[in-house]
């Protein structure tokens, strides 16, 4: 079952829109899915039916309501395409934090679900990161996570467990990127780091021609697995 919440700031100054899919029953727990730089789209909304079908309360907020609230972008249109890296750019990621903090304190206090994790995608997969650094959730995972070099200063207040997938032929993130991730991140106690060699960005988003199947089940069957051990 779906249906579109509204969450309040944390600041209180305004309130936005959040995709939920809720589980038959009573939920595990709840995951936060964060969009990737083309809204709450239906790749996004189909993360969330799944995470449900698997037991969780699944609930994606919509960080770029400041913006162009209910915004939805396809990546394989170019024209939308270019809208997106606009909006990224335009984009305040230190808010976005907040809102996502708003969601995770929404989730506890308006669902009752305690064990919160955070799943995001390309800009998510960042946020994600920044969400294990910044919020008290309880476990989070990157996928194709862009620009986590120049927030390593940030690793040391990660205190719960972070998976981050990293396709190595990522054309967002290049191979000195990705070998300061490994240098950074490899010794840290909390962070499990996965390559995916060959693999491209967004090679797990559920539906257009970025996907690889087999890349994409592999990196879920881990993520499901990290969720079960880590908000059980």
């Amino acid at each position: 079952m779906s249906e579109t919440a509204t969450i309040e700031t944390l600041s209180d100054d305004g309130s936005f829109s959040a995709y939920v899919a809720r589980p038959d029953g009573t939920p595990r727990a709840a995951i936060v899915v964060i969009q990737e730089i083309f809204g709450v789209n239906a790749g996004i909304r189909r993360k969330c039916d799944r995470l449900a079908e698997d037991g969780y309360l699944a609930v994606a907020p919509d960080l770029f309501w400041r913006l162009e609230p209910g915004v939805e972008l396809d990546p394989d249109i170019e024209p939308e395409f270019k809208r997106a890296l606009d909006l990224m750019g335009k984009f305040d990621q230190d808010t976005g934090i907040r809102d996502i903090e708003a969601t995770i304190h929404w989730i506890r206090r308006s669902e009752g679900v305690e064990k919160v994790g955070a799943v995001g995608y390309c800009l998510g997969g960042r946020l994600a990161y920044m969400t294990a650094a910044r919020t008290d959730i309880d476990a989070s995972v990157g996928y194709y996570a862009v620009g986590i070099d120049n927030l390593l200063r940030e690793k040391h207040a990660i205190a719960r467990p972070l998976m981050l997938h990293i396709p190595t032929e990522d054309g967002f993130v290049d191979a000195e990127t990705q070998a300061a991730m490994h240098e950074g991140l490899d010794d840290h106690p909390k962070v499990t780091l996965h390559d995916y060699p060959g693999l491209d960005h967004g090679f797990a988003t559920e539906f257009g021609k970025r996907r690889d199947e087999k890349g994409a089940e592999l990196a879920d069957a881990r993520t499901a697995d990290f969720f079960a051990r880590h908000l059980g």
